[in-house]
């Protein structure tokens, strides 16, 4: 089965000057992620994976390297050119869900399409759509304030479906939730890319967490020290291995 290269990071560096001292976030990073893929980046705090995302996803420029999202290079895109290419190719999940306590749900998973210029009812009816695929269809106009915090990321998590994103950034998505709702949230996330051939990169420390993603990129002191693939199924609650043909 021929894979379509979505992510491709080559000889990628992230050096800052500490006064004297010159500090290697990223240290020569290379790989390639596929469409259709669910990968963690797994590593300690301070490792260099969350400096790795920023850069995947446009918020921070490498000091040198090249990364191509979707056949486009971005490390030399304008800051203007990199406002676009987020809103319009890149879905973010945050740790800690980032939904505006003013709106209720449907209106936060809408409010980024609002920055697209689509109309109040498309935007509604796309959102209204998402939240169901999601399991939150009944809790459209809750406020962030009456809902619990797995509901809340699944409505994170609908927000940056919404989108149609090329890429779905995920930054330690279940963080702050506990482990049942965290399993919750794995298997959507392992849905959403299987059914909906989404790209999903996640940012996580926990080993058992990224033991869910088809590939894990396990990066110590910004090299990256072994990719695996393989992903962990959850199936109702159990979990059963699932090994790739190799």
């Amino acid at each position: 089965m021929e894979r379509t290269p979505i992510i491709q990071v080559k000889n990628l560096y992230k050096i800052y000057r500490v006064g004297e001292t010159k500090v290697r976030a990223l240290n020569g990073v290379d790989f390639t992620l596929y469409k259709g893929e669910f990968c963690a980046i797994v590593g300690t705090s301070g490792s260099g994976k969350s400096t790795l995302l920023n850069m995947l996803a446009g918020l921070e420029k490498p000091t040198k390297g090249e990364i191509q999202i979707a056949g486009r290079h971005i490390e030399n895109l304008s800051e203007k050119e990199l406002v676009t290419f987020r809103r319009e190719k890149v879905g973010f999940i945050f740790q800690s869900y980032n939904l505006l306590n003013t709106m209720n749900a449907i209106e936060n998973v809408a409010l980024p399409l609002s920055f697209r210029g689509m109309g109040r009812k498309e935007r509604l009816a796309r959102a209204k759509k998402y939240m169901e695929l999601v399991g939150v269809g009944g809790q459209a106009k809750h406020m962030p304030n009456q809902m619990s915090g797995g509901q809340q990321q699944r409505v994170g998590i609908a927000r940056a479906l919404a989108v149609n994103p090329q890429i779905i950034f995920a930054d330690e998505p279940t963080g702050n939730l506990d482990s049942k709702t965290t399993m919750e949230v794995l298997k959507l996330m392992q849905k959403i890319v299987r059914e909906q051939k989404q790209t999903l990169v996640m940012v996580t420390h926990d080993n058992n967490l990224a033991a869910y993603a088809d590939r894990r990129i396990r990066i110590i002191d910004g090299k990256i020290v072994s990719i695996e693939e393989g992903a962990r199924e959850v199936l109702g609650g159990e979990d059963q291995e699932q090994r790739e043909e190799s």
